[in-house]
């Protein structure tokens, strides 16, 4: 659909959109900033390509698990529209529109990305800070009733980062029941090849990449990809990229559950253990969403303890400068 001005409009539910950018892409879906035409604000409008009516049931339940939710550290999806394609050129091909909020900052991963070209660190007590936000809004998932969801895809890329700093999960095309019963070689081949599809490599759970015949799979896949996400955010990239820059076996990697510190680090050893204890391979050590946040409410006093030691010993012509 056009416009006498040239610039393309989509339709959801009646509304009309002006199409001003691309500002996302991926396999089965794209991601545009678009304007309403009336009231002229902005939006972020996801279209999502389904090739049969499993593909809608299941975009359609991504939808629902936006509005399942009603946190500061979870996206909203304002309307969505499914959009029927009739014709011998499409057949059986439908679209779901997804209208959710815009985010003029971009994600974490944007910002790690910018940060990553001249090693400019992020502040401990704001990665902590954030990092809290972070883990709040999957524990909100892992309390759903009437069971508990994993969102199975959790990285900075999927952190959309608010005006004031409020990290925001997205994208829930990967999210499904967290507690999985294994009882047979053919379930744990299923769950094996969606986790290979849809869960991205260098932040996956070890028991993702392997799922064994007799085996439970629960929310603490989540825990591994949130040590992975604030790795991240102290150094970057997640502990298992470099394994895929090298060519190496990222899963043999994750297997090995080895995890290397730089040595010239600017964070605490309370920082290290706190990535150490999330990235269990075995998930039975590992901790539950609960155990994070105790842990990293146990490091922010500490933190904001020896920021505050460090500007009263300044002196006070030297002051304005961390204010």
């Amino acid at each position: 659909m056009g416009c006498a001005c040239g610039k393309e409009v989509i339709e959801v539910n009646g509304k009309s959109y002006t199409i001003k950018t691309r500002i996302g892409e991926g396999g089965f879906s794209i991601v545009d900033l678009i304007q309403d035409q009336k009231t002229h604000r902005l939006y972020a409008l996801k279209r999502i390509a389904c090739h049969s009516k499993e593909d809608e049931k299941n975009t359609m339940r991504e939808a629902e698990y936006h509005n399942l939710f009603n946190h500061p550290n979870i996206l909203e999806c304002i309307d969505v529209a499914l959009i029927e394609r009739c014709d011998r050129l499409h057949p059986n091909r439908s679209e779901v529109r997804l209208l959710l909020p815009y985010f003029r900052k971009g994600t974490l991963q944007d910002e790690l990305t910018i940060r990553s070209k001249n090693k400019s660190h992020i502040g401990e007590e704001r990665i902590l800070k954030i990092f809290r936000q972070m883990s709040e809004g999957i524990r909100v998932m892992h309390s759903a009733q009437p069971y508990p969801l994993a969102h199975r895809d959790a990285k900075p890329a999927n952190v959309l980062m608010s005006n004031d700093d409020t990290p925001v999960w997205m994208d829930f095309g990967s999210m499904g029941k967290a507690r999985q019963e294994i009882r047979k070689a053919s379930e744990a081949r299923i769950l094996q090849d969606l986790a290979a599809e849809k869960c991205s490599m260098a932040f996956r759970a070890p028991e993702l990449f392997h799922v064994e015949s007799h085996s439970s799979i629960d929310e603490r896949v989540d825990v591994w990809s949130l040590g992975c996400c604030l790795y991240a955010m102290c150094y970057f990239q997640s502990p298992f990229e470099a394994a895929h820059q090298r060519g190496d076996s990222v899963a043999l990697a994750v297997m090995s559950g080895t995890i290397d510190f730089p040595e010239n680090t600017p964070y605490s050893n309370g920082m290290h253990n706190l990535i150490r204890s999330m990235l269990e391979v075995s998930a039975l050590q590992r901790p539950f969403i609960d155990g994070v946040l105790f842990q990293v409410d146990s490091l922010l006093p500490t933190v904001q303890n020896a920021v505050t030691r460090l500007f009263n010993n300044v002196p006070k012509k030297s002051k304005r400068h961390f204010q």
